[in-house]
């Protein structure tokens, strides 16, 4: 024992007072983001998850607020309601939104592969045409060069609306979609 310190401050020490008040802090603002998620999120998709039922009324409240300072007030109601259940009873909520995370995210990197694609076809790039006939031989390859033809013209011509654009990715679309269901 330091002399500095008296024995009542060791006994002190060793009692466990529960969380901190900087932990309870941060599970607060978990619940508060978990409570907005579960506020932004599309109406189909929050019916699909299993929720009790004042705090499903809670979030309608929430969504039907409009002034910003009541819509932050409700919000914090929405957090402090959630609270009163345990963290087991948001576990599923929390992983199911956390897999769709993860699935938009990959479902996002793969469209930004196929616009990448599309702009390479653009660009003059024969190889990435030759690349892709290769990856996806039944592919109408008459059709592809028409489209990347006209997508040239469009790019060039301002004011043309870019149809054969939007048609190129759409194709690519349509074989990666293809290729997902064979493999």
């Amino acid at each position: 024992m330091s002399p500095s310190r008296s024995r009542n401050q060791h006994e002190l020490d060793d009692e466990d007072y529960g969380p901190s008040r900087t932990q309870q802090r941060r599970e607060a603002l978990a619940v508060l983001v978990l409570a907005q998620q579960l506020v932004d999120l599309q109406p189909s998709r929050l019916a699909k998850l299993s929720l009790p039922e004042d705090v499903r009324r809670e979030i309608d409240i929430t969504r039907r607020t409009t002034s910003h300072g009541a819509k932050k007030r409700q919000l914090a109601f929405l957090a402090k309601v959630m609270r009163r259940f345990g963290d087991e009873d948001f576990a599923a909520v929390r992983a199911e939104l956390g897999e769709n995370r993860e699935k938009q995210r990959q479902e996002t990197a793969a469209m930004h592969r196929l616009e990448a694609m599309r702009d390479r076809l653009i660009a003059e790039d024969e190889a990435a045409l030759s690349e892709l006939i290769a990856e996806h031989p039944q592919v109408d390859r008459q059709h592809l060069r028409s489209l990347v033809r006209q997508a040239r013209v469009e790019k060039d011509t301002p004011g043309k609306p870019p149809k054969a654009y939007r048609e190129i990715f759409q194709l690519l679309k349509d074989l990666q979609a293809g290729e997902s269901t064979e493999g």
